[in-house]
This record gives structure tokens, sequence and C-alpha cells, in this order.
């Protein structure tokens, strides 16, 4: 059977008359709606107006697929035919309205972390956690997938009154109009404040390092410990990978809210435009430059390295900026370009340690 709960209306999911058009367009009206609330190896689990349900993907569409993004992940919207014994099958994913995708790490595939969010909260910790350059990371995914940001400050009782005032300044000085948001699951500082900004029928995804203390937030915005959570290391500072799967929650107001594994490293994926939006003061300057497809790194009459050395831009954001405009750029190379590449550069090592040879003899 499937897991009953009260009638609910797909609404009450984040179902949108944008999810309805999606749904004519492609003819998928004879099958019901579901919303995948988690995945698991091969198989995943979808909420509908009836129910949960165990569901799997045709066989159609794994002959079909190409690429990652082919099936679904946690927060689509997919069509589905609801079996006997709590058992689904699914047979088409609906167009996702929003999505939140990284680069795996000195790989070229993508990883989604969830789809038709509305909100990411970028939680970071105040004892250990605390980077700018991690922020426009994640900044950067979001803008790229239409998703909105907004910071969580975690663990505030950790630190002292004077030491948030000068994050929180830190931040203010670094971003514009992001907001931040003060908690501490300990004390329970900041959990009305966050509630209230969850609005009801709206989704929010949870993303940030190991041990930042995602899960024991969301436990609180629950009311319940239904995620298993560990304590940091005190050896290594490190967090444990307690929350091994996404998944998706509801809460008590109405609000939808997704649990995420930690990451320790943020890859981009594909993300020139989000690049552009985060970092929106580098792009206006740019549009003065001498040269049209300047780089900013060392050409003359650059408008963003006369900014720099006139100290109206800061050093950091600049520095982030280049890393990631370059790691974008090497994503986005084809396979054989990334070997042709790889293959001058170890020519090139190899005609040095020559001429090093040449010269000790």
């Amino acid at each position: 059977m499937s897991k009953q709960t009260e009638k609910i209306e797909l609404t009450d999911l984040g179902y949108s008359d944008f999810f309805e058009r999606e749904r004519e367009d492609r003819g998928l009206m004879e099958y019901s709606m579901a919303r995948v609330i988690a995945e698991y190896k091969e198989i995943y689990r979808v909420k509908s107006a009836n129910g949960e349900y165990l569901a799997k993907v045709t066989g159609k569409q794994m002959f079909n697929a190409v690429r990652r993004e082919d099936y679904p992940a946690v927060g689509d919207w997919v069509a589905i035919t609801e079996l006997e014994a709590g058992k689904a099958v699914i047979h088409a994913i609906v167009p996702r309205q929003t999505i939140l995708k990284k680069k795996y790490n000195n790989k070229q595939d993508i990883q989604i972390i969830a789809t038709n969010v509305d909100v990411s909260f970028i939680v970071e910790s105040l004892d250990r956690d605390f980077s700018l350059n991690r922020f426009e990371r994640y900044f950067v995914l979001a803008q790229d997938g239409n998703v909105t940001p907004a910071i969580i400050l975690n663990k505030i009782d950790l630190i002292s009154e004077a030491e948030l005032n000068e994050r929180i300044n830190l931040i203010k000085n670094r971003f514009n109009n992001i907001d931040v948001i003060l908690t501490s699951a300990i004390t329970e500082q900041g959990l009305n404040e966050l509630l209230t900004y969850i609005i009801p029928r709206k989704t929010y995804c949870f993303l940030g390092s190991s041990g930042v203390g995602k899960s024991s937030l969301i436990n609180k915005l629950l009311k319940t410990n239904e995620i298993e959570t560990k304590e940091v290391s005190s050896s290594t500072g490190r967090g444990q990978h307690t929350t091994t799967a996404r998944e998706m929650y509801f809460l008590e107001n109405g609000g939808i809210v997704i649990d995420n594994p930690g990451t320790r490293g943020v890859g981009i994926a594909d993300a020139d435009a989000g690049i552009e939006e985060v970092f929106d003061e580098i792009t206006f300057l740019s549009g003065t430059c001498k040269y049209a497809d300047c780089t900013h790194v060392h050409e003359p009459g650059c408008a963003v390295l006369h900014a720099l050395e006139n100290k109206e831009l800061d050093e950091d954001t600049y520095q982030n900026y280049i890393k990631l405009k370059k790691e974008n750029e090497h994503y986005e190379m084809t396979n054989p370009e990334k070997r042709e590449k790889d293959r001058k550069f170890g020519k090139f090592i190899k005609k040095t340690l020559d001429q090093l040879k040449e010269f000790e003899s």
C-alpha cells in the first residue's frame, strides 16, 4: 500500500499553473501528477494527491536518456501510473521551472542538486565554516538556475556579538540585496524568523558544507528528530555526512524544504550567465574595456584592472571572479579540446625538462 496521508491538493506540494501548462502541452493529462521527494539508487519516492509511492522510470525513458538531466531528481514533477502495493511507474518528467546543479569534482558530469526550487538557503556555521568566496560560488549556482539565494548564518551562539556583527558587515559590504537570517539550532535563536521567511507552497533547498547544521535546523522546523544528525568531529573540525540522500519535507505552515548532503566542493557547471549576474559590478565595468574579448587579466585599457588598481573594486571579489571564470571555461571545453590542451601542456613540460638536462650537462 502507498503511504497514505490525509487528502491533499497538488498545490500543497508546490504545483502551479506553470506545471499544469507544461503537462497539457506534452499530452500527459491521462497520468497522475506526483512530486519526487526522495531519490535512491534507481528508485524514487514520489508523492501525489493520493499518497506516497516507490517509483521507477520506464525502460523507454532509460533508453532515451543521454545525460543525467534526463532522469528524475528531487523536486521534479513527474507523470505516473499508480499501481498496487505502494508502487508506481514514472512515464515522463514535466519540464523544470528552476534547477540547481553542480559539476562533480574533476569530472565532466553534472550533478542535479534539486529542481523547482524557489529559494536556496546557503548555510554556513560561524564557528569554522565562514567564507565569502564560498557564498559567491553558491550564488552563481542559484542565479544560473533562476533560484533566489538567501544566507543562513548558523551557530550564532558560538561567537560573540561583536564577532557576529563583524561577519554581517563583511557580507553587507561584499554582497547587495541578499537576505541574511541568523540562527542557532541549540538555543533556537532565529528559528521563528526562519519559519516566517518560509512561505506556504514554496520550496526551499538547504545548501552548505557537512556539519554546518542544515539537518538540525530542518528538524527544528519539523519539530521532530526525523533526520539523523551527528556532532562535528572535535579532532578534525569537519562535519560528518549524516544526510546521504536528498529528501523533501513538508512543514506544518505549508512550506516545503529539501535537505541536501553536505558538499566539500562547489563545482561550477556551465554557469557563465550566473557568474555575470553575481559579479554584476565587474560585468558593468567590462562594458568599457578597450577590447570586447578582454579577459580582465593583463590587457591594456582594461576597465576592471583599472578599478582594481584604484581600489574601486574589491581584490577578493576580483580574484574569485577570475577563478570561477577559468573553472567555467574549462568545463565548457569539449573532451577533445581538454585532451589537446593537456597534450600541449605535456609537451611543454617534456621540452622544459629536456632543456634543463642539457643545461645541467
